[in-house]
């Protein structure tokens, strides 16, 4: 079972099981529940550019 799909089973409001224990059960971390991704900005990906150019071209 992927771990997307063990992540749709998780329930913050269950009666029963915390979310730690179901994240235990299910093999995946906690953080993995909370993470929410961030968008990145034009300016941002243009520097990231940068740098790996940089690196690619002196790797030393």
């Amino acid at each position: 079972m992927s771990r997307e799909r063990r992540r749709g089973m998780i329930e913050p409001e269950h009666p029963k099981l915390s979310l730690s224990r179901q994240c235990a059960l299910l093999g995946i971390s906690r953080s993995s529940v909370y993470y929410q991704a961030r968008r990145v900005d034009g300016e941002d990906l243009e520097l990231m550019g940068l740098i790996d150019r940089q690196y690619l071209a002196t790797p030393f």
